[in-house]
């Protein structure tokens, strides 16, 4: 039988599913409306950003790196334009297969692989990695031709670092190198613009003026925006920011004098500063031996790593910052000043020398024991009498001498301008409290307060600070903050003065206890230890020679130095001011393992002091002689700084 429909009750049914067709309808309206608020009004910079993108492309135009300067405007670094061959390891599918074809095509060296290899190990997959650097044009001809068959191989026109001096003032200007894993670390506490301006940079200062200089040195990266096709191509520059190239740097270092000094040196270990007395510029600060800075530039070969690295000369130290040395004598007269500003010495006390002193059971013995008599304060330093120190610091003790002290820089980082300055050692009871686990070990000792008069014992100090407690005893009683930079020198722009912004700190000593201290030292150059160094000089100069035990020596034992291996042989210091009417220039000067300060230091502060005060520089003969510790006064015929030929060979 057929059903009948009610006609009424089939148009209601279908009114319903078209105003549900309807409603669905309206919803997925209103969900488009919603997703296209949400795309154009909400995202919208964030998708135009993408899309602009897309279609663009953000070049970082990397600037010149700052030139450093000496005073006098020699060039220490600068940049040369190189096209350098560069592998990126996660782009090329068979790396080793790579490297082999690119050996065919150019020379390469196993130092050239064994840098790449290292770069390797300390960079990511997708850092560019030079394999080789100052490609030859027909190197470059080479490979262009097979580019298309390398993978991840490309040829940059790059702006290479280049230190034309090579390893003359090497500690001082440092270097530049890649960007290491430890850098990325340390820029994570960057501020974000200065992060942002390093975008595309691969190296950065890593010691010397090259690092503390840094933001100054790098310059301001510019920016390109280029209009590229889907598959990256670019197709139009649409607009540029350009790069600003970084500030020039001059110094306050002499790089001729600096140079003499270290060609004075030769073979010898040590360290040596020359300061402006009232200025706290530094004008020669050597450490030897040095090395090449331009061996780092690109990532160093494991081979020359290793032979810097495990050298037991230790070439990479800055012996001037970071070497500390018992200053031995060159102590006394600091000594000296402590005694008369604390009333424990007049002038003219005398003290009996016999050649030694005993204190118990122990006797602490002058070099030699020689017997020097009845000694007062100048025959106490222009003889340098062990005796008359060891009675005074027993008077003082220990706590004592380190409050008067450290005023002056010892034990104090004087706050030079250069990275990596230690404090070395200016001992107290409190210093050996935290310096020792075992309560025996912490318990200061009176016999240890003896060695501390001559310089001994526990003493550890850099030839800088030395050289600035020196600049106070010559400039009056002021403690200056040594400086290395003068100006930065923007391009188009007036020099900037970064001189050290500290102020002169007056120490409060009597006029009359420092021209006592500073006769003295004078008596040492006309008629004391140093008097044969300093033979002949037309001018007058102070200073105080060093002898500074590297081992301990039995008291029943005799030093006896060809008996002793090269290491544990004395060190040879001198300090020194020029001239003595109105010192301008301070020299702290040690030579290692040398022996006496009158033999081997004295006879190159001589040779500075003959350098700045009558513009001459010593003959072939003499640095040949000197450098083996067999001069004393300069021999031949010196020559003007102007005629002697420069640059010298790197």
């Amino acid at each position: 039988m057929a059903l009948v429909t009610d006609p009424q009750d089939r148009i209601e049914r279908q009114r319903r599913r078209a105003w549900v067709a309807l409603g669905v309808a309206w919803a997925l309206l209103g969900l488009l409306g919603v997703r296209a608020y949400v795309l154009q009004v909400l995202h919208h910079d964030r998708y135009v950003a993408q899309a602009e993108g897309n279609r663009t492309a953000v070049v970082p135009l990397l600037p010149t790196r700052g030139r450093i300067l000496d005073r006098h405007g020699v060039v220490l670094a600068d940049h040369v334009p190189v096209y350098t061959l560069e592998v990126t390891p996660g782009r090329t599918p068979d790396l080793e297969a790579t490297l082999q074809r690119l050996g065919e095509l150019v020379e390469l060296t196993p130092r050239d692989l064994q840098r790449f290899r290292r770069l390797r190990a300390e960079s990511k997959r997708f850092d560019p990695l030079p394999l080789k650097s100052r490609l030859s044009e027909a190197e470059m001809a080479r490979v262009a031709a097979h580019l298309w068959a390398l993978p991840g191989v490309e040829i940059q026109a790059r702006q290479l670092r280049r230190y034309p001096l090579g390893t003359t003032a090497a500690h001082v200007v440092g270097y530049i190198g890649r960007i290491s894993e430890r850098d990325r670390a340390q820029m994570d506490d960057w501020p974000d613009e200065r992060v942002a301006n390093y975008r595309g940079t691969t190296h950065i200062g890593k010691v010397g003026v090259e690092a503390a200089q840094e933001e100054r040195l790098h310059g301001r990266t510019g920016l390109e925006l280029l209009e590229t096709t889907a598959t990256g191509r670019a197709v139009r520059r649409l607009g540029v920011t350009p790069a600003q190239a970084g500030d020039d740097i001059r110094l306050a270092l002499d790089v001729r004098l600096q140079h003499l000094v270290e060609r004075l040196y030769g073979r010898r270990r040590g360290a040596l500063v020359v300061l402006d007395a009232h200025s706290g510029e530094v004008l020669a600060l050597v450490s030897m031996p040095t090395f090449d800075p331009n061996l780092f530039v690109d990532g160093i070969d494991s081979d020359s790593w290793r032979e810097l690295n495990e050298s037991l000369d230790r070439p990479l130290l800055n012996r001037a910052l970071r070497g500390t040395y018992p200053p031995g004598s060159t102590y006394k007269p600091f000594m000296a000043l402590a005694a008369l500003e604390l009333g424990l010495r007049t002038p003219q006390t005398a003290v009996l020398d016999p050649g030694y002193w005993t204190l118990g059971n122990h006797r602490f013995r002058s070099h030699g024991e020689t017997a020097l008599g009845m000694v007062d304060l100048r025959r106490s330093i222009v003889l340098s009498s062990n005796v008359y120190y060891y009675t005074l610091a027993h008077e003082m003790g220990v706590q004592a001498i380190h409050d008067f002290m450290a005023p002056l820089g010892f034990g104090q980082l004087t706050g030079i301008d250069l990275p990596g300055e230690v404090r070395g050692i200016l001992p107290s009871p409190a210093w050996k409290r935290a310096a020792y686990r075992q309560p025996e070990q912490q318990r200061w000792h009176p016999g240890e307060t003896i060695s501390l008069g001559i310089g001994q014992g526990y003493n550890s100090f850099t030839m800088l600070q030395l050289a600035t407690a020196v600049a106070a005893l010559a400039n009056g009683g002021q403690r200056m903050t040594p400086h290395v930079a003068l100006q930065a020198l923007p391009v188009g722009q007036p020099p900037q003065a970064l001189a050290a912004a500290q102020p002169p700190r007056p120490l409060g000593y009597r006029p009359e206890h420092l021209r006592v201290v500073l006769d003295a030292m004078v008596g040492v150059t006309t008629e004391g230890t140093a008097a044969r160094a300093f033979a002949g000089a037309p001018y007058r100069s102070g200073g105080k020679t060093g002898t500074a035990q590297a081992v301990t020596i039995g008291q029943r034992e005799r030093y006896d130095a060809a008996r002793l291996a090269e290491y544990q042989r004395d060190h040879s210091l001198y300090v020194a001011f020029a001239p003595a009417e109105a010192p301008r220039y301070v020299v702290a000067a040690i030579v290692e393992n040398a022996g006496f300060g009158a033999a081997h230091a004295a006879p190159i502060v001589r040779r500075v002091f003959d350098y700045l005060l009558l513009g001459l520089y010593p003959s072939e003969e003499d640095i040949a002689a000197t450098q083996k510790g067999q001069t004393a006064a300069p021999i031949g015929v010196p020559r003007r700084v102007e005629e002697v030929p420069w640059p010298p060979r790197p």
